[in-house]
């Protein structure tokens, strides 16, 4: 047999473990990079069941995201609106519009109109509206300005690092109460005003959670 393979050929299980080692560890770091909500979420913009522009509502029109989003300070949900909420300006505004077509027959029939989700939670992470919107995180913060567009896709990966490194640095994100829900302003630290950043952190009390069981409950 030694005629037939040689010597180096001894070598060769060995040279074929490494290699396969190799290429798993480049697979799974691979998947493991680009599986990430950076990669799978960000850029993320549904076709919906009926075009609605949020920088024609907030921006043109002039609306608070809280007439649409009525529990979002209230809930640890924030609710998309309902029929009702749509028609108490379509049933005179572009009443006719086939554009709205889907939101009249869910005000008819009962039914909620169909909207396509775009920022959801994993089942298994724990998310409140209400606590990050009454100690001054505005809705900018996760959503990006959402009043300025037609189609609303998904601008932050939502991810785990995301949030931590939000809850280790939580003044850095903080508004001015009365700036909440304008997505133009700037956050306190923004505006240097450091030192009322800090005082809001102790006055409100904001002990964002770095431990597991703070998101996983």
């Amino acid at each position: 047999m030694s005629n037939i393979f040689p010597k180096s050929a001894n070598k060769l299980p060995l040279q074929i473990i490494i290699y396969l080692g190799v290429l798993v560890g480049i697979a799974t770091a691979g998947v493991t990079y680009y599986m990430t909500p950076k990669y799978t979420r960000v850029g993320y913009a549904p076709i919906q069941p009926v075009p609605f522009s949020h920088a024609k509502h907030v921006q043109e029109v002039g609306l608070d995201c809280r007439y649409c989003h009525s529990n979002v300070d209230k809930s640890g949900h924030s609710n998309v609106p309902t029929a009702q909420t749509c028609m108490n300006c379509h049933s005179v505004v572009k009443s006719t519009s086939p554009l709205l077509a889907p939101v009249r027959e869910s005000y008819e029939k009962g039914t909620p109109v169909p909207w396509v989700w775009i920022h959801t939670t994993p089942d298994y992470a724990y998310f409140n509206h209400s606590i990050h919107v009454n100690r001054g995180i505005s809705c900018v913060e996760c959503h990006g300005k959402v009043n300025e567009m037609d189609t609303v896709r998904h601008v932050q990966p939502l991810s785990m690092a995301f949030c931590i490194e939000c809850h280790r640095n939580p003044e850095s994100r903080l508004r001015d109460p009365k700036d909440v829900f304008n997505l133009d302003s700037k956050t306190l630290a923004e505006q240097g005003r450091h030192q009322e950043a800090q005082e809001y952190l102790h006055n409100w009390k904001v002990k964002a959670p770095e431990s597991c069981s703070g998101c996983h409950r």
